[in-house]
């Protein structure tokens, strides 16, 4: 008896109804402004901006100094509030949240890295790494932070404070606390802006490396278009809005 003409049809609908379902970007980004209030004006620094970036996708945001870059970032970030248009970071709304909710995203699941390096100096370099940990209310921030910093080439610089480090090893522990808590997505704003450019190529390579490894999405905001050329795509910021992408 022939085959029935239907079974493969079936098997055709059994094989669509078990797909796995698309993959929610890590950020998705539609019509976004930001306008900040003057006495007699509004002055506009953000205008209509939108996008989306891929889970796993390296971009980079370039544009001029005033361009609205840095302020993109802090509002992807979660850490100031757009005038109008909406983010989703990894599926979550951040206009649905307060204050706490959006510094619980960023807890869970973002990382930063820092031109001026933003480390506390009253801490060691070992106490840096271990404060987004602690703050989470993770059981054991020591183990991590020094595998972290050891992978960086400071395990002998565990005890030293900011200032006793040159301004590559701080933006090592940078990395090492921007990582140690496996972020799904990492934010880098300027980060070799304040080395010479034989550290800041050192540590760009370190960057590049610790994020291909741990599979993290990253944004680079950065002037500088060779290494903006790093990443997979490049999106660029004129007078507030989005020119080319």
């Amino acid at each position: 008896m022939p085959d029935s003409p239907s079974a493969p049809v079936a098997s055709a609908h059994a094989s669509s109804a078990f797909a796995a379902p698309a993959r929610q970007p890590a950020l998705r980004v539609r019509d976004l402004g930001k306008r900040v209030a003057l006495p007699d004006s509004a002055l506009t620094i953000l205008d209509g901006i939108g996008f989306d970036i891929a889970q796993g996708e390296t971009v980079a945001i370039v544009g001029a100094s005033g361009s609205g870059k840095s302020t993109l970032l802090s509002l992807l970030a979660g850490l100031d509030l757009p005038s109008s248009g909406e983010i989703e970071l990894d599926g979550t709304a951040l206009s649905v949240l307060d204050e706490d909710g959006r510094a619980r995203v960023r807890a869970d699941k973002v990382g930063f890295v820092f031109q001026n390096f933003q480390l506390l100096p009253s801490l060691t370099a070992l106490e840096n790494v271990m404060l987004p940990l602690e703050l989470r209310g993770d059981a054991d921030a020591r183990g991590p932070a020094e595998a972290e910093l050891t992978r960086v080439g400071l395990g002998e610089r565990l005890g030293h404070y900011p200032r006793q480090l040159s301004g590559g090893e701080q933006q090592r522990v940078a990395l090492a606390r921007a990582f140690v808590t496996r972020p799904s997505l990492l934010f880098a704003d300027e980060p070799t802006g304040n080395l010479d450019t034989r550290t800041g190529q050192s540590v760009i390579e370190l960057l590049f490396a610790m994020n291909a490894d741990a599979g993290t999405t990253l944004v680079l905001v950065t002037h500088d278009d060779h290494l903006a050329a790093r990443c997979g795509r490049v999106l660029r910021i004129d007078s507030g809005r989005l020119v080319d992408a």
